[in-house]
């Protein structure tokens, strides 16, 4: 090489500053669309400077959107591998009526920036090792255990590995090639793709109807000695819940994705408790109440008891970013710089977070006099 050759080739990866993913807020840009079938839409991204985005595969990502004026917030899983560490990337099914989902499909293109938040989740094959796996997956719920069969075909795993994904239709097979690929290149990889129903036009030699009982006995035998992840919509893992506890599945080794829009439940019975909090406040003895100090804006309020930290900083005004509302998200994560909260969490957060002083303020409810970034 030639002395001149060598120093730029130096220079350029004197250059290059590496910086590593962690939870938070970042700005990324769209490097990449893939139309993976006729309504599903894969969206690949990266940083502006060099970023390896370490996560766990599984985990997922909350996107901080601009739509009609306002800020959206919407959590997608990754549907990338962490064995590929300079991009990352999530699948969106268009779903009609869907805000985001639509505007991601229409709107979204290669060089558009945004910001998403994380990663984050509880989900994921890191923390739950096994040398026998069974990813069980419906629709677009084939994203985070993609993400996980993935990585174990990337990096050459020692894990028996059982995939059976469940579609509407052929036409509506996310990720096909590349699972048929998988399966054909390695023997620890077996795959079975389970369709509803078929279309004129789209022959389908495989299993037809839903996941059931028989299915699962031919597919899988030995399903009650290995590990299960499992995502789909919510009638579908509701239906492998029950099935696998018919069977005397140890649950404690199934996990399942659950991160969405918050339940309808939930949602109107924070609303209900907003409301009966404001009413009653009056009554409420001083002693039963705690200070909440937002050191950013310079303001404070009195928490009634049981109120949020997020719920107090709704009635001065303040805006501080949420997603689920549940502590799944992760999107509403503050610095908490005194006094005490008792949080319960989803997996939004990380124990090195919480450390650190970190606290969701969706779900983190004042014990003492409390000072929070925000």
């Amino acid at each position: 090489m030639s002395s001149e050759i060598q120093e730029t080739h130096t220079q350029y990866f004197n250059d290059v500053n590496t910086r590593v993913w962690t939870n938070g807020r970042h700005a990324v840009r769209c490097v990449r669309v893939i139309q993976e079938t006729w309504d599903v839409k894969t969206f690949c991204f990266n940083a502006e400077q060099s970023v390896m985005f370490f996560f766990k595969p599984g985990q997922f990502v909350t996107l901080e959107l601009e739509i009609d004026g306002e800020q959206v917030m919407r959590s997608y899983t990754i549907s990338s591998s962490p064995s590929v560490p300079y991009s990352f990337s999530i699948t969106v099914k268009r779903v009609p009526g869907g805000r985001v989902s639509n505007w991601l499909h229409d709107n979204l293109k290669v060089q558009d920036e945004l910001a998403v938040h994380g990663p984050v989740g509880n989900f994921n094959c890191i923390d739950y090792p096994d040398e026998k796996v069974l990813f069980l997956s419906g629709g677009v719920g084939v994203t985070p255990v993609m993400s996980m069969a993935r990585w174990y075909f990337d990096t050459n795993a020692d894990v028996d590995m059982v995939f059976v994904h469940s579609a509407r239709t052929p036409k509506d097979i996310i990720f096909e090639r590349e699972l048929w690929h998988m399966s054909s290149r390695v023997p620890n990889f077996a795959l079975h793709v389970i369709c509803e129903r078929t279309e004129v036009g789209h022959p389908w030699p495989g299993y037809r109807g839903y996941l059931d009982q028989a299915k699962l006995d031919m597919i899988v035998p030995d399903f009650l000695t290995r590990r299960i992840f499992c995502c789909g919509p919510t009638p579908y893992m509701r239906a492998v819940r029950e099935l696998l506890k018919a069977n005397g599945y140890d649950m404690s080794r199934y996990h399942e994705e659950s991160f969405g829009a918050t339940p309808e439940a939930i949602t109107q019975d924070a609303i209900d408790q907003a409301e009966i909090a404001v009413k009653e406040a009056e009554e409420i003895k001083d002693s039963d109440m705690f200070t909440v100090e937002f050191t950013s804006s310079g303001m404070s309020i009195q928490a009634t008891p049981g109120e949020t930290v997020h719920a107090s900083a709704s009635r001065l005004g303040l805006n501080i970013p949420k997603a689920c509302g549940v502590g799944i998200c992760g999107t509403c994560k503050v610095l908490k710089t005194s006094g005490d909260v008792e949080m319960q969490h989803n997996g939004g957060i990380t124990e090195e977070d919480i450390e650190e002083g970190y606290i969701l303020t969706c779900c983190s409810i004042p014990t003492t006099n409390v000072t929070v970034e925000g």
